[in-house]
C-alpha cells in the first residue's frame, strides 16, 4: 500500500469550492479522494496541522457532507488504522507554526515556499517513504516541483494542464 500526502485544495476542488477549477477537475479530485480512501495510506501529522486545516476549510459534520467533508470523516475514523492513516510528528521551529524541523534543508525552498503549504512538505519529508504530495489547484506548486524532487519528494498534480494554464496566465500578468 502506498502512502500519500494530500493538499487541502484537493478536498476543496472535490467539494466544488475552488471555482477557478473546471467541473472536469472536480470529478478528477473526487475520484482521487475515493482512490485514497480505498487503496492508500494518507499521511497526516500528530499535531493536527494538516487535519486542522482540512477542518478549518470544510465541515465534516455538515449534512449531507461534501466529498471533502466525507474524506475528513474517513481520516478521523481511521486514525488508529495504520494501513489507512499514518500520523507522523512535526516539530514547529517558529511561533507561527509554519516552519518545521522536518522541512528539507534547502535555503531556496525555505525562502520561496508558501508558509501555509510547508506542513505538507514536512509531512512527506518526515515519512520514511517520502510519499508524493497530491495537488490540484495551487499553481505555485508547479514552480517548486523540480526543487522538491531533489529531496525525494514528488508531486502528483491532478488537472496538470489546467493548473499550468493558470500558472502561465499569472506569470504573464506579472510580466506586464
Amino acid at each position: 500500500m502506498s502512502a500519500i500526502v494530500i493538499d487541502t485544495n484537493v478536498l476543496l476542488v472535490a467539494s466544488g469550492l475552488a471555482k477557478q477549477m473546471s467541473d472536469a477537475c472536480l470529478k478528477i479530485c473526487y475520484q482521487r479522494l475515493e482512490k485514497a480512501r480505498a487503496d492508500e495510506q494518507v499521511v497526516v501529522d500528530n499535531q493536527f496541522f494538516i487535519l486542522g486545516e482540512y477542518q478549518n476549510k470544510l465541515d465534516a459534520n455538515k449534512r449531507p457532507p461534501s466529498p471533502g467533508g466525507e474524506f475528513i470523516r474517513h481520516l478521523l475514523q481511521n486514525m488508529a488504522k495504520p494501513e489507512k492513516v499514518a500520523a507522523i510528528d512535526l516539530t514547529p521551529t517558529n511561533q507561527e507554526r509554519t516552519k518545521f524541523a522536518q522541512f528539507p534543508p534547502d535555503a531556496a525552498l525555505e525562502a520561496d515556499f508558501d508558509p501555509a503549504d510547508r506542513k505538507f512538505v514536512a509531512a512527506s519529508y518526515a515519512h520514511p517513504e517520502r510519499p508524493r504530495i497530491v495537488e490540484s489547484a495551487d499553481s505555485k506548486w508547479l514552480g517548486w516541483e523540480a526543487q522538491l524532487k531533489t529531496h525525494g519528494i514528488k508531486l502528483e498534480v491532478l488537472c496538470r494542464d489546467e493548473l499550468q494554464a493558470i500558472r502561465d496566465a499569472k506569470l504573464l500578468k506579472k510580466k506586464k
